[in-house]
């Protein structure tokens, strides 16, 4: 029986790889070599899916762009019948520094399309998150060419050390410790 999904929002291609809008996706990637199998496409779904080796935690990847990625959420939350917040979703999030990494359960937002589109097509924003800061350029005329480039060499690093810090926390978001995983995250 599946006690979570996690769903790493990104563009599909594979020019987006790496850029700050796909780091939920890209995050997810990175830690799926290390809990599961291959993804596979699932076309009724409109994403890529697999699970884990215990077969308790579904991990999704929306094949829509990050901004119409509600499509895909709402029929995976049709037909698991999973609880929203039993829906982790990893998202860029401007309003954090690069490196800067939160748990959030619920919520707004924040100004993202794409949790817009989920919490429109889903009619619930009862998701828990992991938000990934990417920085913010300064200027809200330059946000769309601000999420679809990569990272400075100088946030690289960063981005490196709270990825390591999310994947050591993994297991305990898997047991539901998530003020104990805040705590550890939101002081680092």
């Amino acid at each position: 029986m599946l006690k979570l999904c996690f769903v790493g929002l990104g563009n599909p291609g594979s020019k987006y790889n790496n850029t700050r809008h796909n780091i939920g996706k890209d995050w997810l990637l990175r830690l799926s070599k290390s809990y599961c199998e291959e993804f596979f496409i699932k076309t009724k779904f409109e994403a890529n899916i697999t699970y884990s080796r215990s077969k308790e935690v579904l991990w999704v990847i929306p094949n829509n762009y990050v901004n119409n990625s509600g499509r895909s959420l709402s029929k995976l939350t049709k037909n698991f019948q999973l609880p929203k917040n039993k829906i982790i979703i990893l998202h860029d999030d401007l309003d954090l520094n690069a490196g800067e990494v939160r748990l959030k359960e619920g919520g707004g937002h924040g100004g993202h399309n794409g949790l817009r589109d989920i919490f429109e097509k889903t009619a619930s924003k009862d998701y828990m998150r992991i938000r990934i800061g990417i920085g913010h350029p300064g200027n809200k005329k330059e946000v769309s060419d601000w999420v679809l480039n990569k990272f400075h060499p100088h946030e690289i690093n960063q981005i490196d050390k709270a990825y390591e810090m999310f994947a050591y926390s993994f297991d305990q978001i898997c047991d539901g410790q998530f003020s104990e995983v805040q705590k550890k995250l939101h002081t680092s």
